[in-house]
């Protein structure tokens, strides 16, 4: 790789890393192609970008992004999203079918950095789909009570007119 590639793939990153909410930093030592291909298929399908990436590169990258800096060592992988939740689940359910090979070493939420336990607590919660779908019930829930109270009181009368 050039010196001039280089500098492009570390302004590609920088931007990319400047856009995301949330990234995931885990090492994959031990990690076959086919749990690799997994890892990426499950993310693209979650709008989850996944790159291994040297760690010089991915340190200047993450620098002119504006992260806090960190201590990169060995092999890791790269993981980031706009949505914290879905990366942290992602990214869990992978660790928990690869626990020999795959461990989630920090991350990065809204600029500041995390833990592991601080990630797999975020995988417990509910995603945007689940939340939208109790706030629906909950907005709902007058309604179907006082319709069922009709209801009830209509079976009421008629039983006390017949």
């Amino acid at each position: 790789m050039t010196r001039q590639d280089k500098k492009n793939l570390v302004a590609r990153l920088t931007e990319s890393f400047k856009s995301a909410n949330a990234m995931i930093v885990c090492d994959y030592k031990g990690l076959n192609v086919k749990q690799l291909e997994s890892l990426r298929r499950d993310s693209k399908n979650a709008g989850i970008q996944v790159r291994v990436i040297k760690n010089k590169l991915a340190s200047i990258a993450l620098k002119e992004a504006g992260y806090l800096p960190s201590e990169l060592k060995d092999t890791n992988i790269y993981i980031w999203s706009n949505d914290q939740i879905s990366l942290a689940k992602v990214v869990c359910k992978f660790q928990e079918a690869n626990s020999e090979c795959c461990s989630v070493k920090f991350g990065y939420f809204d600029g500041e950095i995390v833990d592991s336990k601080h990630i797999e607590s975020v995988s417990k919660l509910p995603s945007k789909e689940e939340l939208i779908g109790m706030l629906l019930s909950v907005w709902t829930a007058p309604a179907r009570y006082f319709v069922t109270g009709l209801d009830n009181l209509k079976k009421h009368k008629e039983e006390l007119g017949a």
